[in-house]
């Protein structure tokens, strides 16, 4: 009994390794990742086999398992703020973050034309996201609510959120570093 569920579990991880695999590096961006929710499936699946209980629809069934692995590993993905991501100045002169290319309120030194010219730049790149992304960000960012409620409030997944947000979040890197780069040269 051991030894064919032993050759059953062998010909579908061979069969089905590769799909699932593909599968989930299309929802997951890092391959590593990808590869432990993989391992995960794979795990869950022969615990499961080997408990003594019946899969009907096999393929259905670990499609099913991976979707979930991979909810649970975005659920467990810290939410990144916009603001704790570093931009890469053009000289390679280490990591820019947000802070750096905001004009201090603070300080008496900084130029008001300065400010109100960061500020409209900011303000445009935000407002050159899609729309569904520029309110996952605005609604995350600067009015702080999770996505939990965001998804309440719209009805949208969590998950579609997240990539919305990612999306809008590498965007406004790249667009705000050449802004950066304009600055530091002028």
């Amino acid at each position: 009994m051991a030894l064919e569920q032993n050759e059953r579990i062998q010909r579908t991880v061979e069969k089905e390794r590769q799909r699932l695999l593909q599968f989930i590096r299309k929802r997951v961006d890092d391959s590593a990742d990808a590869e432990d929710i993989l391992q995960d499936v794979l795990f869950q699946f022969t615990q499961y086999l080997r408990g003594g209980s019946p899969i009907e629809s096999l393929t259905g069934w670990l499609f099913a398992v991976a979707r979930n692995r991979i909810t649970d590993w975005f659920r467990k993905k810290k939410e990144d703020r916009f603001s704790d991501h570093a931009l890469e100045g053009a000289d390679g002169d280490g990591p820019l973050y947000l802070s750096d290319i905001l004009a201090d309120s603070g300080s008496k030194t900084d130029e008001p034309m300065l400010r109100k010219f960061m500020s409209e730049a900011i303000t445009e790149a935000i407002d050159e996201l899609p729309e569904d992304q520029r309110f996952v960000f605005l609604q995350h960012e600067v009015e702080g609510k999770p996505f939990k409620e965001i998804a309440e409030m719209t009805g949208v997944p969590v998950n579609t959120l997240l990539s919305r947000k990612r999306y809008a979040v590498l965007y406004l890197r790249e667009r705000l570093a050449q802004l950066y780069n304009e600055l530091k040269n002028a």
